[in-house]
């Protein structure tokens, strides 16, 4: 098992990015993970269906987060958390292609390995593994109250966007066990794609979200919101 749970966006103003998820997307709060807190960030968590979109906002300087808006020039993608089954084969991966571990995080029923984004480039990555599957406890404990899939239901894919996708999609691709394919790697939820940036753009990272639509206006359509392109179609 290969899922992509939870995207997070980086962003300067909490308030101003919430207010601009929910109204494009429909979805709802669950959560604000106090625990963030050690890393200088807020945060505020938003399910789609059983998969989640995170908002992270730097309150301290010299963040991670707030280098990277910073170096993007405002808000953007900025980390990808999968879920597999069990992380002890992860582990020997990393070990195998010297890929750093830059937190270990335990939580209740779940453990998350946030790698080192020198190592796996595009993105901070993590790989989680939940003590129940169909849990996450990273989004609290009453998600499921919050779910609201007038819009949207689930998310299918993102764009990564590196210099070098074949190198990007080829490490990617040792860390969650799956061979790429022309540059992508299909996972249990859709498909990861790793490109070129556009000509004449330099922006890099998490650059696109693929979202099925239970909104036929929407299905077909695409819009930009906090540095990243929103895709959706039905599914």
């Amino acid at each position: 098992m290969i899922r992509l749970r939870q995207i997070a966006f980086a962003a300067s103003d909490l308030a101003a990015a919430e207010r601009a998820l929910t109204t494009a997307l429909g979805v709802r709060l669950c959560y604000r993970d106090p625990n963030v807190g050690i890393f200088g960030l807020r945060n505020a968590l938003y399910p789609v269906g059983d998969q989640f979109l995170e908002i992270v906002s730097p309150v301290e300087p010299g963040t991670t987060a707030g280098r990277l808006l910073d170096k993007r020039g405002g808000a953007c993608g900025y980390m990808a958390l999968f879920q597999t089954a069990a992380l002890e084969p992860v582990e020997e991966r990393l070990v195998e292609a010297g890929i750093r571990i830059v937190l270990d995080a335990p939580g209740e029923g779940i453990r998350g390995l946030h790698l080192h984004p020198k190592d796996v480039p595009g993105a901070i990555v993590s790989v989680d593994a939940a003590d129940q599957p169909a849990e996450w406890p990273w989004a609290g404990p009453s998600w499921r109250d919050h779910v609201d899939t007038t819009t949207v239901r689930s998310i299918t894919g993102m764009d990564v966007t590196v210099p070098d996708p074949a190198t990007a999609s080829a490490t990617w691709g040792h860390v969650l066990g799956i061979a790429p394919t022309d540059d992508c790697l299909s996972i249990d939820d859709g498909l990861v794609r790793f490109v070129l940036p556009r000509p004449g753009s330099s922006r890099e990272g998490i650059t696109a979200i693929d979202l099925a639509t239970t909104d036929p206006a929407l299905a077909g359509t695409s819009q930009d919101l906090l540095g990243v392109t929103l895709r959706f179609a039905t599914g």
